[in-house]
Parts: C-alpha cells; sequence; structure tokens
C-alpha cells in the first residue's frame, strides 16, 4: 500500500510517499481502508519533533481516519467486514489502509460524508471536553474563543451555540470571522485591526466572558486573560501560535480566575465511557443541523505536504483532509 512516510525530523516538505507492506490487523483489531483522514495541528508539530509524542522514525503521520472496515482480527465481534467506522490511530492515518483497535470504533451515520466524518473525532471532541466539561460553560454564559476560524476554533463555536452561549469569535482576518459568523458566532472581533483588550471590554459590557478557549497562545493570552470575567475559566488548548505564554499568576487571585488544561487525548484513554457519550451527543447535534463541520480543503497522498503548510501557515479555516483514493 501506499502510505506518507516521515523518515528524519524536518518541515512537511521532508515527507514522503512509498510503498509498505499492508498492516494485519491482530487480536481485537480491524483493518481499516481508509476514505479520509483530517490533518491536525499535532501532526505538523510531531513530524518537527516538537509534540510531547515523539514516535520512533520512520512512522506514518495521521490520527483520525475514517473508512471501511476490511478485515477483522481475532475476538472482534463489535463490527463487521464492510462497516463504515471512525478511528482514532494515533499514527498510521495518512496511507491507504490501517489497523485500529476495534473497541474505539465509531460508526458512520449513513448520511455522514467520510470526510467530515473522519475531521470529526479530535477537534470536536476536544472542543466537547473543552467546552461542557472542564470549562462548564452553560446556557446564557458568554465564551470568547480565539483562534475561531480553525477546525478546534470553529468546532468550539458550534458547540458553544449548542448549548445556548453567547459566542464571541476572535481571529486575525474579516474573511475569517465571515465563517465565524456563518457557523454562529454573536461577535466577531479582528485581533489584527482591533484592540483585543477594549474589543472584548465593549462586546460584554465590561464584565468579561465567562469561558476563554485558547488554541493560540503568544501575544493574545494576557490580554484575554485580564479581560476574563470573575470566577472565568481561561481554556489552554493549544499553542498554534508557536509560543508558550507566561502569565502572572496575580491575574488569577485578582479575578478568582481559574486555567484550566485541556488533553483530549489522555481525557479519551483514561476515561472512555465519557468520551463515547459525549461521541453520541454530538452525532446527535449532527443530525439535528447544530454542527457543521467545515472541509475547506482536500487533498491527495502524494500532496499530504502541502497540506501541512497549508495548516502550519494558518491559510485554513475548518478542517483539511487527505484522501488516499485521490488522484
Amino acid at each position: 500500500m501506499k502510505a506518507v512516510l516521515c523518515k528524519a525530523w524536518g518541515l512537511p516538505e521532508t515527507l514522503v510517499v512509498e510503498e509498505v507492506p499492508k498492516p494485519e490487523p491482530k487480536a481485537g483489531e480491524v483493518l481499516i481502508e481508509i476514505h479520509a483522514a483530517s490533518v491536525n495541528f499535532p501532526d505538523v508539530l510531531m513530524i518537527q519533533k516538537k509534540y510531547q509524542i515523539q514516535p520512533e522514525l520512520p512512522f506514518i503521520p495521521g490520527s483520525e481516519v475514517a473508512g471501511t472496515v476490511r478485515a477483522l482480527g481475532e475476538s472482534v465481534s463489535n463490527v463487521k467486514v464492510g462497516d463504515r467506522v471512525i478511528a482514532f490511530v494515533g499514527l498510521g492515518g495518512f496511507a491507504q489502509f490501517v489497523a485500529a483497535k476495534a473497541a474505539g470504533l465509531i460508526p458512520i451515520p449513513p448520511e455522514l460524508d467520510d470526510a467530515v466524518a473522519a475531521s470529526f473525532t479530535l477537534v470536536y471532541g476536544t472542543s466537547h471536553h473543552a467546552v461542557i466539561d472542564r470549562g462548564e460553560l452553560k446556557a446564557g454564559q458568554t465564551m470568547l474563543v480565539l483562534g475561531a476560524a480553525g477546525g478546534v476554533g470553529l468546532s468550539a463555536v458550534e458547540i458553544g451555540k449548542a448549548i445556548g452561549a453567547r459566542v464571541i469569535a476572535a481571529a486575525s482576518s474579516d474573511d475569517k470571522l465571515a465563517v465565524c459568523k456563518a457557523h454562529g458566532a454573536d461577535v466577531l472581533i479582528n485581533y489584527s485591526t482591533q484592540d483585543l483588550r477594549a474589543a472584548i471590554k465593549e462586546a460584554t459590557g465590561g464584565l468579561g466572558p465567562d469561558v476563554i478557549y485558547d488554541p493560540v497562545g503568544g501575544v493574545y493570552a494576557e490580554p484575554a486573560f485580564r479581560s476574563i470575567a470573575w470566577r472565568g475559566r481561561y481554556l489552554v488548548i493549544g499553542f498554534a501560535n508557536g509560543e508558550i505564554p507566561r502569565l502572572p499568576a496575580n491575574l488569577m487571585l485578582l479575578k478568582g480566575a481559574s486555567m484550566v488544561g485541556v488533553f483530549w487525548g489522555d481525557f479519551a484513554r483514561r476515561e472512555p465511557q465519557a468520551n463515547a457519550a459525549a461521541m453520541h451527543q454530538m452525532m446527535g447535534w449532527i443530525a439535528e443541523g447544530k454542527l457543521r463541520p467545515l472541509i475547506s480543503a482536500r487533498y491527495s497522498l502524494a500532496d499530504t505536504a502541502k497540506a501541512f503548510t497549508a495548516l502550519a501557515s494558518r491559510q485554513a479555516t475548518g478542517k483539511i483532509v487527505i484522501e488516499p483514493g485521490r488522484a
């Protein structure tokens, strides 16, 4: 089978596409023919040896796939050959086939496109865990989403609206903000042209947001935290800006506010039943039209490096997917 290989740490252009053996499913696993695989920011960091998980070289990146079950390992009874499924595999996703643990598979509803299904698990899982579980956002409260037009940001906007919150979307261009508005954002802030603190103050009547969702980090973290509401929750999602912020601890004291870490991958591993319940709830929201995952670009295996570059340079809105069957 064809697969994308990271054979040396480096930028996306170091990735290569080669023929490798098709995996054999072990006991408790299935073989999935991959129809779509989502590109996520951790993938970009991982190939540069900048992520907390550092596989041995060479490896096939890609953690989130959708496809069809083609073979079963021993002791698998929860799915059958021919089923369409979503799998979070950690590694191996940018290939024609992958072996995945059967216990973690999510059935794909008939009406759901493979690319949308492949783009769902990590970003929506992260945002559901962050917004509802860690941030405890409630209907009628206000949430500020930084980097709101990206994959996780846009999912947070939609989940906030699904539970009845007021959502302020902040992004770096008017075009990106137009996407946020189309997905339900109530207030828009362009932090490239507006003073972030002043805009938050105006949008909240000086009270500040109850929850701040931050997948960006960098220079926007401190002005955002200084604007948070009393007893606010600041959700640390990631650092797409490339800079890990260092905030003065007295800011938390003065606002009675909390900084809350969000690591969906470990949550899903440690609390699989809670994660499965979240996925079930969100599948219902998709069926009701409350969640509308946005696929902004589709690439072939051969163009995986271009997909990584588009994500790393923050050119994308919504999600980017790799489709192994695309010419």
